[in-house]
């Protein structure tokens, strides 16, 4: 079967439903002649979580189908979910491996971009779109968030909410303050009314809205103390910092920056990382955040270059000797020194392994690398390195083994498999992967009645349970790659649990 044509504390990471901005209310009709009553935030102050009897419809079944990459790109049938409903997919996008392979992370993002037909019972609701949102968001991947919301016209309260959230963190809150101004659909919660009216200058509506909310114990404790700061710092001069917040959102975390009081972002969830990628962070913190979300793949190896090669590293230990060691190869390279070379890259390379970077490095010099003449243990490295880069089947090709371990790569890349020898229990389950003719037998069913999609969100947690030791589940996750036509990332795949010691 082909399938293609070409709080502040180290914490298991949250998921995006789990930090969003309570940025939206979904108003509530009240009898005639009935003044509202107080609304009770409690709830609110919370929890995050989407109303699940919320039912305002997104834009009609045909959200679910936005995206970024057409079918003449990705090589994906436009039915790719075929029979699966709405409910088991969310679940599954979901459970994806927080830390997974590189070439996991490169279909996830292939399945979260695409633009495929819904599944067969999309209501309007937009579930899967929205989970697609979430997962991205999790992922730290912002920009390709804001265009997917953005192509979907994210002026609808649940999508608006994650369209603010995005802003906040990209430092674009005004276009989304934009928003929440022209469409009088989109009713805000106090916090965020008050917080776009200061961001459009109007300071004394914004005063006056948080009087009101006051008045009408609208806000919470928490939420009243930090607004109160956020419109007057001056007339908090000289008192203590607020207390950690008991919840940080994308709303909380750039209110405390405005007044002077950061939240740092690393033990947050990765969406916030961004958040240090703006031109007002310190390089140190550009650079830390750079690699959490070059990690995910959330950012280019461009991009990461960019950011390691910004300045002179002007301390020692840490990031800097990683820094250091990057940016003495990244000289040799452009020098074409091939000495220079061959004295940096193992010391570069040991400092990417520790950062768990070696895909993006294998991006960026992979070519570069096999340009040069480089001979004994530079050489066997370089070729290595290569093995996880894009070219590797034109490298493998010019590349003379020097050992079994080569000799198995090579095969691997060339896709000749029959007569590897695979010398290692990790090899023969990688070898048989690429043998079996049959679908496994846990897939088999989901191939048989078009379920296409679902399977292949499988196949990440198949994999992660495959590399920490269960080989049969390696074996399966690289055979249902290779029979739905993915062999280009089987053999990534196949490469990085050979080469990256990782656990999924």
């Amino acid at each position: 079967m082909a399938l293609l044509t070409s709080p502040i504390a180290a914490q298991t990471p949250m998921s995006a439903i789990d930090w969003l901005s309570d940025s939206v209310a979904t108003p509530v009709a009240m009898p005639p002649e009935t003044a509202p009553a107080p609304q009770d935030n409690t709830d609110v102050t919370k929890s995050a979580a989407v109303d699940e009897i919320t039912v305002t419809t997104l834009g009609g079944p045909e959200i679910d189908a936005v995206g970024l990459l057409p079918v003449s790109v990705t090589g994906l049938p436009r039915d790719l979910w075929g029979s699966s409903n709405s409910a088991d997919l969310v679940r599954l996008l979901r459970a994806e491996p927080a830390q997974a392979m590189p070439a996991m992370q490169s279909l996830q993002y292939l399945l979260l971009l695409a633009e495929l037909d819904p599944p067969f019972d999309a209501d309007g609701r937009g579930r899967l779109f929205l989970a697609r949102i979430d997962r991205l968001l999790d992922l730290g991947a912002l920009e390709q968030a804001q265009a997917l919301l953005e192509r979907a016209s994210s002026d609808t309260p649940e999508l608006f909410r994650r369209t603010f959230d995005v802003g906040l963190l990209t430092g674009t809150e005004d276009r989304a303050c934009a928003t929440l101004r022209d469409h009088a659909d989109i009713a805000p919660t106090y916090a965020a009314r008050i917080f776009c009216l200061a961001r459009n200058g109007d300071w004394d509506a914004a005063a006056l809205t948080l009087g009101t909310a006051e008045a009408l114990g609208f806000i919470s404790e928490e939420e009243d103390a930090l607004l109160a700061r956020f419109l007057d710092p001056e007339l908090f001069e000289g008192e203590p910092p607020l207390p950690l917040p008991s919840r940080v959102t994308p709303l909380v975390f750039r209110m405390r920056e405005a007044i002077g009081e950061p939240i740092p972002t690393a033990p947050l969830p990765l969406a916030f990382a961004q958040a240090d990628l703006r031109t007002n962070a310190g390089w140190k913190s550009q650079i830390e955040a750079a690699e959490r979300l070059a990690r995910t793949g959330a950012i280019g190896e461009t991009r990461l270059l960019g950011i390691y090669t910004a300045n002179k590293p002007a301390a020692s230990g840490g990031v800097w000797d990683r820094v250091k060691a990057l940016q003495e190869f990244d000289a040799a390279i452009q020098a074409h020194d091939t000495e220079a070379v061959a004295t940096t890259l193992p010391r570069v390379w040991t400092a990417m392994r520790q950062a768990q970077l070696e895909v993006p490095f294998a991006r960026l010099y992979a070519e570069s690398l096999a340009r040069l003449a480089l001979s004994g243990t530079a050489d066997k490295l370089a070729f290595r390195i290569a093995m996880l880069s894009p070219a590797y089947e034109e490298i493998a090709g010019k590349h003379p083994a020097s050992d079994g371990h080569d000799r198995f790569l090579i095969s691997l890349a060339q896709g000749e498999m029959e007569d590897a020898v695979a010398k290692t229990a990790l090899q023969r389950a990688v070898r048989d992967g690429f043998l079996k003719k049959e679908p496994p037998a846990g897939f088999a069913a989901l191939l048989r009645d078009g379920r296409l999609g679902e399977a292949l969100l499988k196949v990440p947690p198949l994999l992660q349970t495959g590399a920490a030791g269960d080989l049969q589940d390696l074996s399966d996750a690289l055979a249902l790659l290779r029979q739905v036509g993915l062999e280009d990332i089987a053999r990534q795949t196949a490469f990085q649990v050979l080469l990256l010691n990782r656990h999924g």
